[in-house]
């Protein structure tokens, strides 16, 4: 019989350390997605669109720049509860263009790498540029969403005011 009750507390020490470790698979599971990308209208905070990111994901902000006709890409990288502008690819360089910083030629335009983080990033949103973001592989048509002027921030799992937190205006247009 004792051999019957050993076997019995191993068994029961086996079960709940594979028990701890499918709860520490499905925890590390869950931190996959970080929070939404929320972007909502800037004058009445009201939400145009959700979507779901995770640590590290790539968030563009896509448009036609408004003096050379071209398209520009505002390029940012999900980090907690924030958005860091990781460089501005553009396809031509001219008026209202980054000129004195250091450019790099890359994907047949033209690179300037940043590094600045933005709690909340607004968007003058227009027809002429057609503001677009893409996230992932989907891509959301700003101007379709009637504002003309979005902010857009990360907000993180669990938080709940939906209004993020504002550092001051930056505006992208």
């Amino acid at each position: 019989m004792g051999l019957t009750r050993r076997s019995l507390v191993v068994a029961g020490l086996a079960a709940s350390g594979v028990a701890g470790l499918g709860a520490a698979i499905d925890r590390l599971g869950a931190g996959k997605t970080t929070g939404t990308l929320v972007v909502a209208d800037a004058g009445s905070d009201d939400r145009l669109l959700e979507h779901p990111v995770e640590a590290g994901q790539s968030v563009v902000l896509a448009y036609t720049h408004s003096v050379e006709k071209t398209p520009v890409e505002d390029r940012y990288v999900v980090e907690g509860d924030r958005l860091r502008m990781t460089g501005t690819w553009f396809q031509s360089h001219g008026a209202g263009l980054p000129a004195d910083e250091p450019i790099e030629r890359v994907d047949g335009g033209f690179l300037v790498e940043r590094s600045t983080t933005h709690e909340r990033l607004h968007v003058a949103v227009g027809e002429t540029a057609g503001h677009e973001l893409v996230v992932g592989e989907e891509r959301h048509d700003l101007v379709a969403l009637g504002a003309a002027s979005v902010v857009l921030f990360v907000e993180a799992r669990g938080e709940e005011n939906g209004h993020g937190r504002s550092s001051g205006p930056e505006t992208r247009s």
